[in-house]
């Protein structure tokens, strides 16, 4: 069967984290604290390090008490109340961290000029709308699913059945792009085309740039 609609992943397929927003942050942070920035940098990413498991979290009320519940650990760790810290969560919420990476939207272009649709299936927050926006990529996805909110994560069968359900297509009629070999892998179980991206170019046989995946398709295409 042609394929009808391209997945992605998000991180580190069509989105990456943006590492001078950490610095940023920590700048800004240090300067509310009173703190030396580079000690309050180390801080903010050993508490994400250390943040409790959000995979149970179902709808974006969950996910701003997630936050709060965040920022008072935040406080705790700099040893300042938490008062210290307001407007933290406006200025630097999760979304904020995220680019696109080169030619995503190019691509998401041209998938859409040629009548296909797109979807984002990615293991992260109910807020996954938000994320696409800050890398205005949002316009070009016709469906973006947050496996929290669905209540199923990659590589679990289920996501992309979800998925697909959601696409309104047949697993088969949806070619899935992700950077983790066992969720390329769960997608073609359940029958869907798919194939490994890795933008970093040290996997050899994966797709190395985003606009590959327009070669993938047109192979899919006259394949079909």
């Amino acid at each position: 069967m042609p394929i009808r609609a391209v997945l992605f992943d998000r991180d580190d397929t069509i989105a990456v984290t943006d590492r001078g927003v950490f610095r940023e942050a920590a700048q800004w942070t240090a300067q509310r604290v009173g703190q030396d920035p580079r000690e309050v940098g180390e801080a903010l990413q050993q508490l994400w390090a250390d943040t409790p498991s959000w995979w149970d979290l179902r709808t974006e009320a969950d996910e701003t008490r997630y936050w709060q519940a965040y920022l008072e650990r935040l406080a705790q760790q700099l040893n300042v109340p938490v008062s210290r810290l307001d407007g933290y969560l406006d200025a630097w919420p999760y979304h904020r961290y995220f680019r696109p990476v080169p030619e995503a939207r190019e691509v998401l272009t041209a998938l859409r000029r040629r009548g296909l649709k797109t979807g984002v299936l990615s293991n992260t927050f109910p807020s996954i709308r938000a994320s696409l926006e800050a890398t205005q990529l949002d316009d070009l996805i016709d469906v973006a699913i947050s496996t929290c909110a669905a209540g199923v994560h990659k590589p679990e069968a289920g996501a992309f059945l979800y998925a697909a359900a959601q696409l309104q297509l047949p697993p088969a009629d949806i070619l899935f792009i992700d950077d983790r070999l066992e969720n390329v892998e769960a997608a073609r179980q359940v029958g869907m085309a798919a194939e490994l991206i890795d933008l970093k170019r040290q996997t050899p046989g994966a797709l190395h740039q985003l606009s590959d995946v327009l070669q993938v398709v047109e192979t899919e295409l006259a394949g079909a």
